[in-house]
């Protein structure tokens, strides 16, 4: 324990070192800092980290989350997380408590509280001076923003919940209508599915903000190779990731692999059976299905979203440790494996956004890497080190994915554009829907239960998704409630140009972004997002981009 530290000393001293050190204001006599809130603390960031994990292996393996009951157990995960997360935000704003964090000081950089420092006030002085330094794009207030932006959609959804103007019976199939519901106010014409998905969206909100907050805590590990970093030079490519977020990585990749592995000898298998436990009532044929989804689209959506990032990671791991150690190639393995399970799963949309991101992501990886690598980091033979690095891996994605895939995809490539005709034709008799409700849509979830009413005919296909999540959500939520989800989504683009938090590199957040990306190429013809553990995936990939910013110049 460090005397200079006031926020790790037992509460008899607090009172004192506040005196000598000038400790915030926030540290009150009625409220003093103990051991014991320390070690409720800490206990509370184990917790975090352990309900991360399992959210982390439940979500894809739960059969992708399709069932309402995975979707519950998520849920109760989420609230779990934010009552943790209520705890943590108590003990630090109410007891005083400061424990190391990448967002101290006014934003990070050289002019930064580094870990250790343990002067509140200087923290205070730096946080107040970072925010008049930077404009109007801080660390602070694109998190508030952000914190806005989620209550809103989450009161978009319980309004809509609460002033429903029908209730859908699945027995008589038919709408039961209320003439109290207040037309000015979103509504919802089917309340059942609008409040299953407000309780969804209520536990992922609570799981994003909890990853967001464990991710930025500092490990002993972090302070220790912070302080051996600050004594030396290093660019942005170079420093290293924290601990946190190097485990969090390393989960995803190897259980994207091994998700992958399962996919590959099922759809080999050839039973039909998901996991090799369950036949689905739809979908029950190994054609139709990879690994524990249903619906192989699903399972190429989920993949797409995850490799990226993952080859982002190994990146940043390859250029800090170089030829020295091999094990983090083991990464760029479930990498490869990943990539090529969209084209094995015969998925079209999947392999024409799989081949297209593997050609971008290594050609911006090499073009990046010699033209702004600076040569005091990374000499030639490092260099030609990694282009060949990338090579194997983009030759053996592609080699795995056609060996396995090629001969049951080609003739589904070859009736491409008929595919896409009938996708249009089902959205032509859909946006009439967007038409008819404009601003507040038909209510969160209900596309499924609204969409019978716009049938032209018995023949025309009664979907429980559009395949359009762009359009499906125009018509859920309106004007309104898309609004509040795509500024929110561009609240977290734009953290990595604010200052503060952890330093990510240009390549792995272009390749984060570029997962993002072609997750919403896939939204326009499929439905990724209705799908949980995908919306899961893609909110775990926004909590690490919003804590992450570009390196700041010198203070």
């Amino acid at each position: 324990m460090d005397p200079r530290e006031p926020s790790q000393v037992p509460s008899q001293y607090a009172r004192g070192a506040a005196r000598v050190v000038g400790a915030p204001r926030r540290v009150r006599k009625r409220h003093p800092l103990s051991v014991r809130d320390i070690q409720i603390y800490t206990a509370c960031d184990q917790l975090t980290e352990g309900l991360i994990y399992l959210m982390v292996l439940f979500s894809p393996w739960a059969f992708g989350t399709s069932q309402p009951w995975a979707v519950r157990v998520m849920n109760g995960a989420g609230y779990v997380l934010g009552g943790v997360l209520a705890v943590k935000l108590a003990i630090r704003w109410l007891k005083g408590y400061h424990p190391p964090r990448w967002d101290e000081g006014h934003g990070g950089g050289s002019g930064e509280q580094r870990a250790g420092s343990g002067d509140g006030e200087t923290e205070g002085r730096g946080q107040r001076s970072g925010v008049r330094g930077q404009g109007l794009l801080t660390s602070r207030r694109l998190t508030a923003t952000l914190a806005g932006l989620s209550v809103a959609l989450l009161g978009y959804c319980l309004v809509s919940a609460l002033n429903a103007r029908a209730f859908y019976d699945p027995y008589t199939l038919s709408f039961v209508y209320h003439d109290d519901y207040i037309r000015w106010l979103p509504h919802s014409l089917d309340s059942g599915r609008t409040w299953f998905v407000f309780w969804s969206y209520l536990g992922l909100a609570c799981a994003f903000w909890a990853i967001r907050d464990w991710l930025l805590g500092k490990s002993d590990d972090d302070r220790r190779v912070e302080h051996r970093a600050s004594r030396a030079d290093g660019n942005d490519e170079l420093d290293f990731f924290p601990v946190r977020l190097r485990r969090l990585f390393w989960l995803l990749a190897i259980n994207g692999g091994l998700l992958g592995l399962e996919g590959i000898v099922q759809r080999l298998e050839g039973s039909g059976k998901l996991l090799f436990l369950v036949r689905p009532a739809i979908h029950n044929t190994a054609a139709a299905q990879f690994g524990p989804y249903a619906y192989y689209a699903n399972a190429s959506q989920y993949f797409n979203l995850l490799w990226p990032g993952c080859l982002g990671f190994w990146w940043m791991l390859h250029l800090s440790r170089g030829s020295r150690r091999q094990g983090h190639h083991l990464v760029l393995v479930c990498c490869a494996i990943m990539a090529a399970c969209p084209i094995i799963s015969t998925s079209r949309g999947g392999t024409l956004i799989t081949g297209g991101m593997l050609v971008l992501a290594p050609l911006f990886l090499v073009a990046t890497h010699f033209l702004f690598a600076a040569p005091r980091h990374q000499d030639r033979r490092a260099r030609i080190i990694a282009l060949r690095v990338l090579a194997l891996f983009f030759a053996g994605a592609m080699a795995l994915g056609v060996s396995l895939g090629w001969k049951a995809l080609k003739p589904r490539m070859a009736v491409l554009g008929e595919g896409f005709a009938h996708r249009e034709r089902d959205y032509e008799g859909a946006r009439p829907m967007a038409a008819d409700y404009p601003v507040f849509g038909t209510g969160p979830g209900t596309f499924e239960t609204v969409s019978q009413l716009y049938r032209p005919n018995n023949d025309f296909n009664w979907w429980a998704q559009l395949h359009n999540d762009w359009l499906e959500t125009r018509i859920t939520f309106g004007w309104a409630g898309s609004a509040l989800i795509a500024l929110a989504f561009a609240t977290v683009l734009a953290r990595w140009f604010a200052r503060g938090g952890i330093c990510g590199g240009r390549r792995f957040v272009a390749l984060m972004w570029l997962a993002l990306g072609g997750c919403l190429v896939h939204a326009r013809f499929d439905f990724p997002f209705q799908m949980h553990s995908v919306l899961f995936l893609f909110l775990i990939l926004c909590a690490i981009l919003f804590t992450v910013s570009r390196r700041p110049a010198a203070v």
